[in-house]
């Protein structure tokens, strides 16, 4: 396939626009400008056409400008825009019902509405200081939870995110999260590697750092996104649980990236067998209108009135927008994800028997991660050969993210077909097949 010229000639001009006025905090990887989008389909302002592998990460569920969702959003925005939570509506409290309906807990469920991710870990992070009157978390080394100071302080993926913003939230302590593929402590005989970190967080962080009587929580991700889209191995979950029962410890779930059906079940942590205490959400929640929540058994969300609170969360665009994409995403979506994703990963388990580069390809539903490295016994990583992948991906039309060292994640549109999987994969290993004539010898 002919690489196409990128950027082109108006990308160039609004590239040139944006160095002006934006921060240069942005992590932009490559020049993509968009126009418009439809389905699994984006256009450049140059009319270039490409297929969408990554949703916004993981945001547009329900793919591009939904012709339902949009229709919801039109019909809300002709009745009010604003009220602010201060007040009642009822798209606020229906979306909140749907909430209660398809939460992973058998206890009520009681929602906070948020405008982010890291807005929706926060109030987690609040709201389990406050019902249990401790001041400490365990968080995950790999874990990225968002950017605002709690959220920064729990997240431990890349140094940079902390790098100039010390002193950060005390009362925080990072554990290695089970990754099976590239485990660091060292197993019993026939212990599960999760359990191996169960066990550690009990035997040295508990008897030597923190007290398990003064942790608030543990905030983990049930799979985790921005550290490498690692799935735990199957011990870790129950032994988790059953460590937190026996402290008095809340088990918090960060489903911002992993849930609203992308496993192909609504919360990845469904998929381990345990029940979280609080759980968050945010990204696939509302098709790409912006909506975060906190999420928390009714006994657990017993603050008073008055010790948390937002303008903007519970926008009555964004409640429509997400009540939309849930029934969406119930009525064909969730089973469209947990199929179509298991024809990509059966595909790019063929494709790593014909590349050298790819250590491993793990995931759930349409969550999946692709590990590159220079060498499969050594599993040294192989960031270079990686990057060069997205970039001549995007050349042929064809829109990857790339997390951790060395992993590309694919985190299409719920909606996607293995029609299109098929034309994106091929031209995924057109692209592999050039990175790793670069980079491997």
């Amino acid at each position: 396939m002919e690489p196409m010229k990128l950027p082109g000639p108006k990308a160039r001009a609004l590239i040139k626009r944006d160095s002006s006025v934006i921060s240069p905090s942005y992590p932009r990887d490559y020049p993509f400008a968009m126009d418009y989008g439809k389905g699994s389909w984006l256009w450049d302002v140059d009319g270039n056409k490409f297929l969408d592998f990554m949703a916004g990460i993981a945001v547009n569920s329900t793919g591009h400008a939904h012709p339902e969702v949009v229709k919801a959003i039109q019909e809300q925005a002709e009745k009010f825009l604003h009220i602010s939570s201060d007040f009642y509506h009822v798209s606020m409290i229906e979306l909140a019902e749907k909430l209660d309906e398809i939460a992973p807990m058998h206890e009520a469920a009681v929602s906070f509405l948020t405008n982010s991710g890291t807005e929706s870990v926060e109030t987690a992070l609040k709201l389990a200081r406050y019902h249990t009157g401790r001041t400490n978390f365990i968080g995950f080394t790999g874990a990225f939870h968002g950017r605002t100071m709690g959220a920064v302080t729990m997240t431990a993926s890349k140094a940079m995110y902390h790098s100039g913003f010390y002193p950060l939230m005390n009362g925080v302590v990072h554990a290695p999260f089970p990754n099976p593929y590239r485990p660091i402590l060292e197993r019993k005989f026939g212990e599960d590697y999760g359990e191996t970190v169960v066990r550690y967080i009990e035997e040295q962080i508990f008897r030597q750092i923190v007290p398990a009587d003064e942790v608030a929580g543990i905030l983990v991700e049930p799979i985790q996104g921005e550290g490498g889209y690692i799935v735990p191995s199957a011990g870790f979950f129950p032994a988790l649980r059953k460590m937190c029962d026996k402290y008095g410890i809340l088990l918090i779930a960060d489903e911002v990236q992993s849930g609203m059906g992308r496993t192909g079940k609504w919360w990845a942590i469904e998929n381990f067998g345990v029940e979280p205490d609080i759980f968050t959400t945010a990204k696939g929640i509302a098709s790409g209108i912006p909506l975060g929540a906190c999420v928390a058994r009714r006994t657990v969300m017993d603050w008073s009135r008055g010790a948390h609170g937002n303008t903007y969360g519970g926008n009555p665009l964004s409640c429509v927008a997400a009540i939309k994409t849930i029934e969406l995403i119930e009525r064909e979506y969730m089973k469209n994800a947990a199929e179509v994703g298991e024809y990509t990963q059966d595909a790019l388990a063929e494709m790593a028997a014909r590349h050298p580069s790819i250590g491993e390809v793990r995931g759930m539903g349409l969550m999946i991660g692709v590990e590159f490295v220079s060498n499969k016994e050594s599993k040294e990583p192989a960031p270079e050969l990686r990057d060069s992948l997205v970039h001549h991906a995007f050349e042929r039309g064809l829109l990857l993210l790339g997390c951790a060292k060395s992993v590309i994640r694919i985190a299409p549109p719920l909606s996607i077909n293995k029609d299109e999987i098929n034309h994106g994969l091929e031209i995924f290993e057109e692209a592999l097949t050039l990175a790793e004539k670069e980079f491997l010898k």
